[in-house]
């Protein structure tokens, strides 16, 4: 049986031929090989807008008619894995709204599928990242009421982790956004979050955290009331590594901050408890292995500052030379960074021209949609209080 598509071997044989040297180069194409070449290129390119429109169609259909005709959770969920390629373009992701799609994704933030959810919430992710437009688009279209809802109380904690991914590209240097944040009292789901058991969500709200503190300084009085300082005390000993260090930075941070002061009269540099578990951690980092001592620089980095900074001296680290290693420079961690810049889109922050490789798609899943109707169907704890000089806030239920 004949090879369905165009002949791949014959057009790379055909490109080697006249990009090797083999052949005397030419500049004309006989009308044949022109017609073939292109013929072979566009059978294996996607119409982008289309397929965005025919998912948007999808997306639209109620939920209950996808699923009496068939559709199962993981076709939709394929569906949004193909939007979600699409939309790391910033041309498409805001080309999403103006073909009607960016409301009905932000309806599948409700859905009764967890696993939905949690996708629909990674595809919001991507549109907002490093992407102001959009990110005014989520905002117009009350686009973090269910990102809000999902992150402070979805039963899976997957969805709460992608919703909080989510809000954290929103938030991202969109001043209205960390503003209805704070208002829907998101400073007390991020402790919250801290209290949870899952490393993942709290590793972001520890990223989530630095940022807002590093944003608005003056934030450190409102989550040192709230009790901050404790919750990150005791993940500072938590086994991950990640969390250690957010909870170190979150302290540090905080320890900055003169006019923050530990739940009660103490200040943070008083806290005994902290020197304590500062002792833990050094006397840790002190006999670890030198590949560990390695893999250990930010937190070794991070408990000498803060150290320094509670007690106006250089922690034993720095006696022990194990604060900069032999071949380590001597600058301060990145400690933001590698945590805010979105993976999909760092390489496109300030470009606005288009970008063609997205037009360019691996084998696209069947559309699920409705066919003519004479066809086959086709294939835990919140916490409520208002923070400190806060007037309103926007729904987060």
């Amino acid at each position: 049986m004949a090879k369905e598509g165009p002949n791949w071997d014959g057009l790379l044989k055909w490109s080697l031929s006249h990009a090797d040297g083999t052949n005397p180069p030419s500049r004309n194409l006989s009308e044949v090989d022109r017609r073939w070449f292109m013929e072979a290129m566009q059978a294996q390119t996607v119409d982008v807008i289309k397929r965005m429109k025919e998912i948007t169609l999808v997306m639209q259909t109620p939920e209950q008619v996808l699923e009496s005709q068939g559709v199962t959770s993981q076709d939709i969920e394929d569906m949004l894995d193909e939007l979600q390629e699409h939309v790391e373009s910033i041309d498409m992701a805001n080309d999403l709204n103006s073909i009607g799609g960016l409301v009905p994704l932000l309806g599948y933030l409700k859905n009764s599928h967890a696993n939905i959810r949690a996708k629909a919430a990674e595809v919001v992710s991507t549109i907002v990242q490093n992407n102001p437009r959009s990110q005014q688009l989520v905002m117009e279209a009350n686009g973090l009421e269910p990102l809000l809802s999902n992150f402070t109380s979805d039963p899976d904690v997957t969805a709460r982790t992608k919703a909080l991914g989510a809000i954290s590209s929103l938030i991202r240097h969109n001043k209205p956004a960390i503003a209805a944040f704070r208002l829907a009292n998101g400073y007390a789901a991020l402790r919250d979050a801290l209290s949870s058991e899952n490393v993942r969500f709290q590793r972001k709200a520890l990223n989530v955290i630095h940022y807002l503190l590093q944003e608005n300084h003056s934030d450190c009085n409102v989550v040192t009331e709230l009790g901050f300082p404790r919750v990150m005390m005791h993940l500072a000993s938590s086994d991950d590594g990640e969390v250690r260090e957010g909870a170190l930075r979150g302290l540090l941070e905080l320890a900055q901050d003169k006019t923050g002061e530990v739940a009660g009269s103490s200040s943070i540099e008083e806290n005994e408890k902290l020197k304590q578990i500062l002792q833990e951690r050094i006397r840790g980092i002190s006999s670890m292995s030198p590949e560990d001592l390695g893999a250990a620089k930010e937190e070794r980095q991070l408990v000498d500052s803060l150290w320094n900074t509670c007690y106006n001296e250089p922690s034993s680290l720095r006696e022990k030379g194990l604060v900069v290693l032999p071949g380590e420079d001597a600058l301060p961690p990145d400690v933001a960074s590698k945590h805010f810049e979105p993976p999909l889109r760092a390489w496109a922050a300030n470009r606005n021209e288009d970008t063609m490789s997205s037009n360019e798609k691996k084998q696209a899943p069947l559309l699920l949609g409705l066919g003519p109707p004479t066809q086959d169907p086709p294939a835990q704890n919140s916490f409520s209080g208002a923070m400190p000089g806060e007037e309103n806030r926007d729904t987060s239920a």
